[in-house]
C-alpha cells in the first residue's frame, strides 16, 4: 500500500542555527527528512554555502562531495523554479510561485520503497512533471535517525510560463 504525506513547515530555513530545531522535528520520518531536503534547497539562490552547510547536517556522517556540490550548482543555476515546483499551490502558470506560509510538500513511498535495509527511496511531488521524483535516505539504527543519501530529483520539468516561447 502506498503511503502519501504532506509535511508542512511553519518557515524556511536560512542557516544551520534556523535549521536544527527543525531538523530535530525531522530526523524521525523519513517523509518529514525528505521534504526538509526541499525546504533546505529554497535558501540555494540567496546563500550558496549556507545551503551546503545545512544539506552536510542532514547527511549526518557523509557530507556532500565536490561532484555532489558541483551538481547542485549545475541544476539550480537560473532554475529555482525547479526547487520551488515542489511546494503544494505551485503551477506552470503561476510561474512556480510558493504560496504563504505554512509551505507543503507532499512525499509518497511505494511497495519498492524499503527494498534495501535501513534505506528508504521516498518521492517528492513536482507540479511541473508527470511523475514523483525519487530521494533517497539511510537510517542509523543506533540513533534511529534518517539521513538525506542522494538527491536525485532535481531533474528538468516543464518551465515556467513566462519563460516559455511557445506559452
Amino acid at each position: 500500500m502506498n503511503k502519501n504525506e504532506v509535511i508542512t513547515f511553519d518557515t524556511l530555513p536560512k542557516n544551520v542555527a534556523e535549521l536544527e530545531p527543525i531538523a530535530q522535528d525531522c530526523f524521525g520520518s523519513p517523509f518529514k527528512m525528505a521534504a526538509l531536503a526541499v525546504a533546505i534547497l529554497m535558501n540555494y539562490e540567496n546563500d550558496k554555502d549556507a545551503t551546503v552547510e545545512m544539506l552536510n547536517y542532514i547527511k549526518g556522517p557523509r557530507p556532500l562531495t565536490p561532484f555532489e556540490i558541483q551538481f547542485l550548482r549545475d541544476r539550480l543555476g537560473g532554475k529555482m523554479y525547479v526547487v520551488r515546483s515542489f511546494f503544494k499551490g505551485t503551477t506552470v502558470e503561476n510561474d512556480y510561485t510558493v504560496p504563504p506560509a505554512p509551505f507543503a510538500i507532499e512525499v509518497s513511498d511505494n511497495p519498492y520503497s524499503y527494498q534495501n535495509q535501513d534505506y528508504a527511496t521516498l518521492y517528492l511531488h513536482s507540479s511541473g512533471a508527470d511523475s514523483p521524483r525519487p530521494v533517497t535516505l539511510r537510517h542509523k539504527p543506533s540513533t534511529d535517525q534518517w539521513f538525506l543519501w542522494e538527491h536525485t530529483f532535481l531533474a528538468d520539468i516543464r518551465i515556467p510560463q513566462s519563460q516559455d516561447p511557445w506559452a
